[in-house]
């Protein structure tokens, strides 16, 4: 075996795969044909800048291939569900390698059942892409990750340390076996995901993503009477300074705005930074938020040579549990 390596989603990709909504518990009535549209939507967008793959459940692809038009794939695979981040395989390099991680899925502790298809998601899209594969007898999601491509990664304790995870495993066991999964050298522990992200139980993709090597985007709420200004400053104050995999000091930048808003009755919060990075482009989700433009033009400022563009899908994807970040997976370009 080689010198492992997760690369960061900064760098250059094969293609996105995205999977179809389908869970009607999650998107009742029409809000599922609203949840397709935006995937549509979001799949459009990104094509224009790198392939992009959609796996839907047989019986689904037809319209799946009507709403999204010419020149993207979809490929017919059993799924539960449609947050591929997390079902879907984690891409590593095994020296010159691309291999795809399959981690044990339980549908956030589960929550949502059934999700056998969705634990085999992962082989069997590995397998139709001929892809070489490699089972982690771990429960983990691709959601509860940010690496910077180098040896350093990020997660939250509220998340890997649940109990609903892996309960049998103290934090060092945790941190050794994704460590060694990754190729990481060094972990930084956020305490916290947002206060209103039960469904992930605090997924990292809501909260913080690299940029580049050394440098750390975190979201703030500028709300002192919410219950995430406090949770999010901590996680600013844990991450700024820390030592990554190479001794050097962690820079953080806030994204100070987290919108919330009320759908059908619940409050939900609609963080900018469950962004997606790819070839040339960054993708934000929005709501129609009245920070909305000058939070897009600060995280543009982080990645320069990028087109950085919001797509105002936010709330739909958050009625059903995610966002951008959550409903993609990148495969890194060998």
């Amino acid at each position: 075996m080689g010198r492992l390596r997760m690369p960061a989603e900064f760098e250059g990709h094969e293609r996105t795969v995205i999977a179809w909504p389908c869970r009607d518990e999650i998107y009742p009535g029409a809000l599922l044909d609203e949840a397709r549209d935006a995937h549509a939507q979001l799949a459009r967008a990104i094509a224009r800048y790198e392939p992009v793959s959609v796996i839907a459940r047989p019986g689904d692809a037809e319209d799946a291939e009507a709403r999204l038009g010419t020149g993207i794939d979809v490929v017919e695979l059993p799924i539960d569900d449609s947050w591929f981040r997390d079902s879907g395989p984690i891409y590593v390099f095994d020296g010159s390698d691309r291999i795809a991680l399959d981690f044990v899925f339980n549908s956030w502790g589960e929550k949502f059942a059934p999700w056998d298809d969705d634990a085999e998601v992962a082989r069997r899209w590995a397998e139709q892409a001929g892809h070489p594969r490699r089972s982690v007898p771990m429960v983990f999601e691709g959601g509860s990750i940010t690496v910077d491509g180098i040896g350093s990664g990020a997660t939250t304790i509220q998340c890997l340390l649940h109990p609903n995870r892996n309960p049998g495993l103290t934090q060092t066991e945790i941190e050794d076996q994704v460590c060694d999964a990754l190729g990481l050298d060094a972990m930084i522990w956020l305490p916290y995901g947002l206060a209103l992200d039960g469904d992930t139980d605090g997924h990292v993709d809501n909260v913080a993503a690299f940029t580049r090597p050394g440098t750390l985007l975190v979201q703030g709420c500028d709300d002192p009477t919410e219950d995430d200004w406090v949770r999010m400053d901590v996680n600013r104050r844990v991450a700024q300074g820390h030592p990554d995999a190479h001794g050097e000091r962690i820079e953080t930048v806030v994204v100070p705005v987290l919108p919330f808003v009320e759908r059908d009755g619940v409050r939900l919060a609609v963080p900018y930074l469950n962004l997606y990075v790819g070839n040339g482009f960054v993708v934000v989700p929005t709501c129609g938020h009245p920070a909305d433009g000058d939070m897009v033009a600060l995280i543009a400022e982080q990645f320069p040579g990028r087109e950085t563009f919001p797509l105002e899908i936010g709330t739909i994807l958050a009625v059903g549990g995610g966002g951008i970040h959550c409903i993609t997976q990148q495969i890194p370009a060998t």
